[in-house]
């Protein structure tokens, strides 16, 4: 699994979450219990992770559908 996208927003998550769904890629979004830990302050974010041999269509997904900028950088 490769990271893409960190955020807190978990309105973006489930929006990513149900691409890759509908796109038949296996993700999983990591840092779900820590979050609840900390009290929802927004201190950790979660991971988006995806399947190392969809990385490439995962990112096209999500920038066809304007998430681009939320994307992590491919050195990550």
């Amino acid at each position: 699994m490769h990271e893409i996208l960190r955020t807190n927003d978990p309105v973006l998550l489930s929006f990513a979450e149900s691409l890759m769904k509908d796109a038949g890629i296996q993700c999983l979004i990591a840092d779900q219990s820590m979050s609840i830990l900390e009290g929802s302050l927004g201190l950790l974010p979660r991971r988006f992770l995806v399947a190392s041999d969809r990385i490439m269509l995962a990112r096209r997904i999500l920038s066809d559908a304007g998430l681009a900028d939320e994307l992590r950088s491919d050195k990550t």
